[in-house]
């Protein structure tokens, strides 16, 4: 039977302090690390490394890129981490034109913003100038234009605000397509219909209806005019029921209704 080696405490000793000696190594070599770590996060949040480069807006169509900037409160002195996304997003959903933000860090040091913009329905001439109507009715009346971009009809003798909502409501609902067809948009209330309106549209024809479900309505004009034989023109009505009216036509059923003392119409 072979005799066990016996190991001396005294050869034990060395090989334990040397284990013992690569542990304390690994544990400072561990300590150092992080506490490096550390101190290079505090240098990097104190130091312009961490400061925002770069603004990137996107979405806007009528409000410029520096307005957005400064309504954001960012600066490139704005440290990106130290920033409150959700104060910014308030801050810039002050402007009327703003429907939505949504602001996103792209590091290492760029902040992006993306804005969707209430859609221009209309634009109100007033005095000569013209302004802006929004699709929730706000008429951005800091936005005076000499002339229209062509982007949405005039809305002639609105008068009123209540009746101004109630179309941006409309216009706000009706394909861009057809939007872009109506010129001019006239409010020709009677007694008998507050909401009456009368449409010039681009392609030369004139559009009799009401405010009431008008979007709806709308929306049966191109085929409407599809079916019309080419150089005719006319007004296309869309009040009750749906028709095309020859303007020689129209002219004599006005001629009529004047001959019998009524010039009201529905």
């Amino acid at each position: 039977m072979a005799k066990k080696k016996v190991v001396s405490i005294e050869d034990r000793i060395p090989r334990l302090k040397q284990e013992r000696k690569k542990k304390a190594n690994r544990r400072l070599i561990f300590y150092l690390s992080v506490f490096f770590v550390l101190i290079s996060i505090i240098v990097y949040l104190q130091s312009p490394l961490s400061h925002v480069n770069t603004i990137e807006v996107k979405g806007n169509s009528y409000t410029e890129d520096e307005q957005i900037k400064q309504q954001s409160g960012i600066s490139e002195n704005t440290n990106i981490w130290m920033i409150n996304e959700q104060d910014v997003v308030e801050a810039i959903s002050s402007n009327s034109i703003i429907q939505s933000v949504d602001v996103n860090r792209n590091l290492p040091w760029t902040i992006e913003i993306e804005v969707t913009e209430f859609r221009y329905v209309g634009y109100i001439k007033k005095d000569g100038n013209f302004f802006p109507v929004l699709g929730n009715g706000s008429v951005l009346t800091e936005l005076k234009q000499q002339t229209t971009g062509g982007d949405a009809p005039i809305m002639i003798n609105f008068s009123n605000e209540k009746y101004v909502e109630k179309m941006a409501g409309q216009l706000k609902k009706l394909p861009e397509s057809i939007l872009k067809l109506i010129s001019e948009i006239h409010w020709k209330p009677t007694d008998d219909n507050k909401n009456k309106i009368l449409l010039y549209m681009n392609d030369g024809y004139l559009v009799d209806g009401t405010m009431r479900e008008f979007a709806k309505k709308m929306k049966a004009y191109p085929s409407i005019v599809s079916q019309i034989k080419p150089g005719t023109k006319g007004i296309v009505h869309i009040g009750v029921g749906a028709y095309f009216e020859k303007f020689n036509q129209a002219a004599g059923n006005t001629d009529k209704k004047k001959n019998n003392g009524n010039g009201s119409s529905e």
